[in-house]
């Protein structure tokens, strides 16, 4: 198995696609492996792909790039600034509470961060912002989209670890929020030692507020209508993800009526790219996922972790910080694949709740995008403001401090996560 993962890094260095690297090196696992048939990779491939779980992330993805082409992003970009314009730094809180309403939405924190600095990015240069403080105020925000369900991610690790996937959707929910007022906080420190001033001279009245709440009230029923219908059983989660597209069919058909046929094909295009990309890794992962497993090396990671300590929050520090520094080589969806049944037995072995531990696992993962040497939504942004990793990194360290009390406050206070599931679910 030491020689699949040198040759994982290996293909990974030398630039070949993610997919590619992970299926290729292992298959190498199975060259190694005489009384293994070299007709079970090629089984598993077709397998991974058949799972009925799995459904939900193309409905899911269909979805959010269907809601986008409805007009819903528009009307929560207004309600956006009529709700935090006039706060210092304006169109950066506009933008933080705009990627909170977005996250139910879209699932995607790179599809966000491309989105919202084309849409913001401009005005934000344009009021004064530093180059690196409004790509930290994009690449930041992003990332409370995997928290606000229908997070991908959280799909992911439901569906590979075999936790239920509605009671992950009601657990993000206040990590999400909590993140969301953070990035706030550290938004108005940093526009008042700058001198950012507001987008509004003053706030909107609850009229202006609730007229444009009224406005925008579909896309806030979408979440509610999925956790709502996960918890009384009207639907599974690959059933959600058809309701969801369905929804969002009807709402720009009929209520918003911008929803053309023009608009529909693109909407298919960007998503057959979409899904094929994600389906793709997730089919040749579990080529080298069969690898592990048959060298046990989840059992043998446990045995080690657990001969540290059987304290659970000395493990699930420890388990951050490898979570932190693999998050900077890789891309969390690829992580979340290949380490979820790899660290669950670890979880178990512990008692630790595995709701509790796919957020803290998902959001740690998660900030990988934001750091370098490969972070996806770091290179984006910087792309987009023209500025260096060093001045995203100097202006944005205080936003990226908030990420990181959310993970630790999400890991010392487990209430955090659980105690909306809890509500709606029951406890376990």
């Amino acid at each position: 198995m030491v020689l699949v993962i040198v040759l994982f890094f290996l293909f990974m260095l030398m630039g070949m696609p993610v997919a590619f690297a992970i299926g290729i090196a292992g298959a190498v696992f199975f060259l190694q492996q005489p009384t293994l048939s070299f007709t079970v990779p090629v089984q598993l491939v077709l397998t991974q792909t058949q799972s009925f779980v799995l459904l939900a992330i193309p409905m899911f993805i269909f979805a959010g790039n269907l809601l986008n082409e409805t007009g819903i992003t528009h009307r929560l970009m207004k309600l956006a600034a009529v709700l935090a314009g006039h706060l210092r730094a304006g169109l950066a809180q506009v933008n933080m509470v705009l990627a909170t309403m977005l996250g139910g939405i879209t699932s995607s924190a790179i599809g966000d961060a491309t989105m919202l600095g084309r849409v913001l990015g401009p005005g934000m240069i344009n009021k004064g912002y530093s180059r690196g403080f409004a790509a930290g105020v994009i690449g930041c925000s992003s990332l409370i989209t995997t928290m606000i369900p229908p997070g991908i991610g959280l799909v992911l690790y439901g569906s590979i670890g075999e936790v239920s996937i509605g009671r992950l959707f009601a657990a993000g929910l206040v990590p999400g929020l909590l993140m969301t007022a953070l990035l706030m906080v550290a938004v108005a420190i940093t526009a008042r030692s700058k001198g950012y001033q507001p987008e509004r001279g003053h706030a909107a009245s609850l009229k202006e507020i609730g007229t444009t709440f009224i406005d925008c009230i579909w896309a806030f029923l979408f979440p509610i209508l999925l956790i709502v219908g996960l918890r009384f059983g009207l639907f599974t989660p690959s059933e959600a993800g058809a309701f969801a597209v369905v929804y969002a069919i009807v709402i720009g058909l009929l209520v918003y009526r911008e929803f053309t046929w023009k608009k529909f094909v693109k909407t298919l295009e960007d998503t057959a790219l979409d899904i094929g990309m994600i389906m793709l890794l997730i089919a040749l992962s579990s080529i080298f996922s069969y690898g592990l497993t048959w060298e046990q090396i989840p059992q043998k990671l446990a045995e080690y972790v657990l001969g540290i300590s059987d304290t659970p929050w000395v493990i699930m520090l420890i388990i951050i910080a490898f979570l932190l520094v693999v998050g900077m080589f890789m891309d969390s969806t690829i992580l979340i694949l290949l380490l979820t049944s790899i660290l669950i037995p670890v979880a178990k072995q512990l008692d630790i709740d595995l709701v509790h531990f796919g957020i803290v696992m998902v959001l740690t993962l998660t900030i990988g995008l934001l750091t370098p040497p490969v972070g996806v939504v770091m290179f984006i942004v910087c792309s987009i403001f023209e500025c260096s990793i060093w001045q995203f990194l100097k202006e944005s360290w205080l936003l990226l401090l908030a990420i990181v009390l959310v993970v630790v406050g999400v890991v010392f206070v487990p209430d955090l996560v659980l105690v909306v599931p809890d509500m709606i679910f029951g406890k376990e």
